[in-house]
C-alpha cells in the first residue's frame, strides 16, 4: 500500500500523510495532480488517501472505503426519542455494562451500544481486517457529530486488531456482560448495497462452535448473534431467536446460566 494526499489539499495534508505512512509502514508518495488511475498504473497496489478524512482504494473496487458511522446516527436518536433498537433489545443493554463486540465493521452496533452503556460502562471491538480496524479506530474520535452524547459514544469505543476466535481465548471467564457477533450475512443481503466496499475487504470466516464456546465462558449474561433470517447458524449453535416480521435479518441469544 501507498499513501498520498488528496490532489486539491496535498501541502495541507503532506505532514499527516507522511506520519501515518511512517505509523502503517508503507511508502509515501507525493500526489503530483496524479489520478487514481495513475497512481495504481505506477504503483499497482491500494492507496491511502489523506484529507480531511481518510480513503482507502482496494485495487479491486473502484469505491473507496472510509469511516462513517452509517445507521448508528438515526438509531441513537430513535433511542432518544424512547423508542427500541433491535440490538439493544436483544442484549438487554443498560448503563454501567460491558460489551464486547467481535465484529466491529464499520462500528454501528459498537457506538449504539457504547450510547446505552454510558461512561459507566464499556464497549471492547474487535475486527480482523486491518485496514477496516485502523481507518475506525482514526474515524471513530475525529468524527464531526454535532450532539455531544453521540460524539463521546464514538469516542469511547475501544477498537482492537486482532482475529476475535484468538482473542476471546485470551480473556479471563465472565469478563463482559455481553458478547456480540455479526458476521458476514451468507445469503445476500440487498439492504447491504450501500457498504459493499467494506463486505469485499470484511473476512468471511463462519463461525465455529469452539468461538461460541469461548464466547458463552467470556460473557456474564449473553451472548448475542445478528444473522441473515434464513442463517441455520441460530439452530447450530443454540441461539434463541428474536424473529423481526418483515426484517431481513434477525437477533439471537444465548443466555448465560
Amino acid at each position: 500500500m501507498i499513501v498520498t494526499t488528496a490532489m486539491k489539499t496535498a501541502l495541507k495534508y503532506k505532514e499527516r500523510a507522511q506520519q501515518i505512512a511512517n505509523e502503517l509502514g508503507c511508502c509515501y508518495i507525493d500526489r503530483r495532480d496524479r489520478s487514481m488511475q495513475t497512481l495504481y498504473t505506477a504503483y499497482g497496489t491500494d492507496v491511502l488517501i489523506v484529507s480531511d478524512k481518510l480513503f482507502y482504494y482496494n485495487t479491486e473496487s473502484q469505491e473507496p472505503f472510509f469511516f462513517h458511522p452509517n445507521s448508528a446516527m438515526y438509531r441513537i436518536k430513535r433511542l432518544m426519542n424512547g423508542e427500541t433498537d433491535p440490538f439493544i433489545e436483544a442484549s438487554s443493554l443498560t448503563s454501567g455494562q460491558s460489551v464486547l463486540d467481535c465484529t466491529l465493521g464499520l462500528g454501528s452496533d459498537s457506538i449504539v451500544a457504547s450510547y446505552v452503556v454510558g461512561e459507566q460502562g464499556h464497549v471492547t471491538a474487535i475486527e480482523g481486517n486491518p485496514m477496516i480496524a485502523y481507518l475506525v479506530k482514526q474515524g471513530l474520535p475525529s468524527f464531526e457529530v454535532a450532539h455531544p452524547g453521540i460524539k463521546k459514544a464514538m469516542e469511547r469505543v475501544d477498537v482492537i486488531h486482532r482475529d476475535s476466535r484468538d482473542l476471546l481465548k485470551e480473556y479471563p471467564d465472565d469478563c463482559f456482560d455481553v458478547v456480540y457477533f455479526d458476521p458476514m450475512f451468507e445469503q445476500s443481503n440487498l439492504e447491504s448495497d450501500g457498504i459493499s466496499v467494506l463486505k469485499s475487504m470484511a473476512i468471511h470466516d463462519t463461525l465455529n462452535i469452539e468461538t461460541i464456546e469461548q464466547a458463552k465462558r467470556v460473557a456474564k449474561r449473553k451472548v448475542v448473534l445478528k444473522d441473515h433470517w434464513k442463517s441455520n447458524r441460530f439452530d447450530q449453535f443454540g441461539f434463541t431467536v428474536i424473529k423481526r416480521k418483515s426484517a431481513s435479518y434477525h437477533f439471537g441469544y444465548i443466555m448465560i446460566d
